[in-house]
């Protein structure tokens, strides 16, 4: 709807006199927020949101007084996983679940802590590991192929679990269905199971770090 143009001229006359925001000038004068916004957007407000936000050095402050505090965060999570090795190290699986983040834990996030493999027995080990040291919920995917049966492996993987199997989702292998016949392929598939923890991930990296320190001593 056109609206008279005397109204635009008193929206951007408030904006730049009485500096107004969208919001109290939507109020003012009756008007939507998006009408009010694209008459004023090229009237920036300090601290109005979009349309007017703040000056670049007060943004890249805030970002750099984020950061730290995100840092800070982290390294005391991290100083957390040293001092607690010893502790859950009496537990002697473990260890066992180190070895085998080590092996097939992907590493390259630092917010997330996920495990991928074929064989229901090592899933069983790092789900028991992942529920008892983070509170977040975890999430299942199933790799497979396209002759294999998506209702089956989801079955499978409930069971060896002991999940809901709704709550796994499913993705088809890039090279499906060019593997047909060989007797190596996965039979139930390659679970992955993630958390979204970024602290788990800090510690779980301090645990690790202790851990080859071990080893390194023992071999020198």
């Amino acid at each position: 709807m056109a609206h008279p143009a005397y109204l635009r001229e008193k929206a951007r006359s408030l904006r730049i006199e009485r500096k107004l925001t969208i919001d109290e000038l939507a109020e003012r004068l009756a008007l939507s927020c998006s009408t009010i916004y694209y008459w004023v957007r090229d009237l920036p407000i300090r601290g109005s949101g979009s349309g007017g936000g703040w000056p670049e050095s007060a943004r890249r402050k805030g970002n750099r007084v984020m950061q730290r505090k995100y840092r800070l965060l982290r390294e005391a999570a991290y100083q957390e996983g040293l001092e607690s090795f010893d502790e859950l190290a009496e537990a002697p699986s473990f260890r066992d679940f180190l070895c085998m983040y080590i092996a097939e834990g992907y590493k390259r996030r630092r917010h997330s802590v996920e495990l991928c493999n074929s064989d229901e027995v090592v899933l069983r080990l790092a789900t028991s590991w992942m529920r008892r040291l983070s509170h977040k919920p975890l999430r299942y995917r199933i790799q497979f192929h396209a002759d294999q049966n998506v209702g089956e492996l989801r079955d499978f993987w409930a069971r060896a679990l002991g999940i809901d199997p709704d709550a796994i989702r499913f993705q088809r292998k890039s090279n499906s269905g060019q593997l047909k016949g060989r007797q190596w392929r996965s039979a139930h598939g390659v679970l992955a199971v993630r958390v979204h923890d970024t602290y788990l991930r800090t510690r779980l990296q301090a645990w690790i770090d202790h851990l080859k320190a071990e080893w390194t001593r023992e071999a020198g």
